[in-house]
């Protein structure tokens, strides 16, 4: 049972990343409906940096930098040249497969063997992990865990503490106010955006270099839509997305700790590997009644 609290905050940890990314920039009114091609984009940008350079930090950089630009894209079609958020993130998805997969034949060709980088190494804290049960659970985890869960709460209080928080609540409940206020909606929605990239190319290089240390096509597999409905199933608040991202979390905890084992006797191994997204099937359709920001998914023109 350690072990798989452990793994579930581990585990938990790029989802957060995404979902928290993406309850800022729906409160704007900006479904980042890209995020799987971030996800994907920063998995694939961030072991190329790592590998190449020999070190994770330039990886994780790496990463950033490719999700700031597909963010950027999107972000850019939609808010200037007003286009529909789901198609253009969908099309944008399908774009970032394509060329994260001719990306990786150019720099390395077909590896006969994978290609491979030592992940991310855990770092116990000082007293605290010795603390019995939750000194393993809480405090001997990776640097981005420890990162991703000192900025929810700071999400938190800088979403409803804050003259900044008010302003991109506002940018989706009522746009027309901010923009009599003097404020740019456009620049505010573009800018979470942009964050939303950063934040979910972090999410996606954890996979490739942070957790498997190695990269292929199919290596995000969904979490990015995960990430997704983890903000639509927390609210929209980052409350909400922590007690989300836990409970896919453990899910998929369960499925890597079952197939590591091989118990496939009663239940095959495929179960658990679809056990994080049945749970979103389940609990999306479960869900009565969602606090949707009023502007979501509108994009804004100003009136003359």
């Amino acid at each position: 049972m350690i072990y798989l609290l452990s793994a579930t905050i581990m585990m938990g940890t790029p989802l957060l990343f995404g979902a928290l990314a993406e309850v800022i920039a729906e409160r704007t009114g900006m479904m980042v409906t890209a995020i799987e091609g971030i996800f994907l984009m920063g998995a694939w940008a961030g072991f190329v940096g790592g590998y190449l350079s020999g070190s994770l930090i330039v990886g994780f950089l790496a990463a950033m930098l490719a999700g700031l630009l597909v963010a950027s894209l999107y972000g850019w079609i939609c808010i200037y040249l007003k286009q529909h958020q789901v198609v253009t993130g969908v099309a944008i998805n399908l774009l970032v497969v394509g060329l994260c997969s001719f990306l990786y034949r150019v720099i390395f060709g077909v590896p006969i063997t994978p290609l491979t980088v030592n992940p991310l190494a855990t770092i116990p804290i000082p007293l605290l992990s010795e603390i019995p049960l939750l000194g393993p659970i809480l405090f001997n985890q990776n640097i981005l865990t420890y990162i991703i869960y000192v900025l929810a709460p700071l999400s938190y209080f800088m979403l409803y503490k804050t003259s900044i928080g008010l302003t991109i609540r506002s940018a989706g409940e009522n746009p027309e106010a901010v923009d009599v206020a003097g404020i740019n909606v456009l620049r505010v929605r573009f800018l979470t955006v942009l964050l939303a990239g950063v934040m979910g190319g972090v999410a996606g290089a954890f996979y490739s270099i942070g957790f498997l240390g190695m990269f292929t096509t199919n290596i995000i597999g969904g979490r990015g839509w995960i990430a997704f409905a983890i903000c639509f199933l927390g609210n929209w608040n980052p409350k909400g997305a922590v007690i989300g991202t836990l409970a896919f979390g453990f899910a998929e905890a369960i499925a890597i700790y079952m197939q590591s084992t091989g118990n496939s006797a009663l239940f095959p191994n495929e179960l658990f590997i679809a056990l994080p997204y049945i749970m979103t099937i389940v609990l999306t359709i479960s869900r009565k009644s969602f606090s949707v920001p009023a502007k979501l998914g509108v994009p804004y023109v100003k009136e003359n």
